[in-house]
């Protein structure tokens, strides 16, 4: 006699009921699972009278490893990253390779000023400061209520 657990959550398993369960287990395995995961950067977006600023979390990574690309009013920020660890031991060697890249694109306002953008990267966050035209620029005075 075979027991088959039954979850009343998972009503289409009526007829297959391990059948579902198998490819649960398979995508939930670690190896699958690291693989099949997007690793794409959290951005903040932000604001001030004069510019505007993007960060980007990006820890691990080399200043050399960025290309910030500017088409038209499309900025892209796009990363490479390629490691090779070897390890030799006794009668065998091991290798494992490490592949890693994203892109991660924004498209630009028309007040921004394409000319006057400036990028930084310390401690795990790039930060992109991207200058306002003049025009854009908000002005700020006091109204005298009559």
């Amino acid at each position: 006699m075979t027991l088959v657990k039954f979850s009343p959550d998972k009503r289409s398993n009526v007829l297959l009921p391990g059948f579902n369960d198998i490819f649960e287990s398979f995508f939930n395995d670690s190896f699958i699972s690291d693989r099949m995961v997007t690793r794409v950067p959290a951005a903040n977006i932000s604001e001030t009278p004069d510019h505007y600023h993007v960060e980007l979390a990006a820890p691990g990574l080399k200043k050399e490893d960025f290309k910030l690309n500017l088409d038209k009013n499309m900025l892209s920020i796009s990363v490479e990253q390629r490691s090779e660890n070897n390890e030799d031991q006794k009668n065998y060697s091991k290798r494992e390779y490490s592949y890693s890249s994203f892109v991660r694109s924004f498209t630009l306002p028309e007040t921004a000023d394409d000319n006057s953008i400036e990028a930084e990267y310390t401690d795990g966050i790039l930060k992109i400061n991207i200058a306002k035209k003049e025009e854009a620029k908000s002005v700020r005075r006091q109204i005298e209520v009559k």
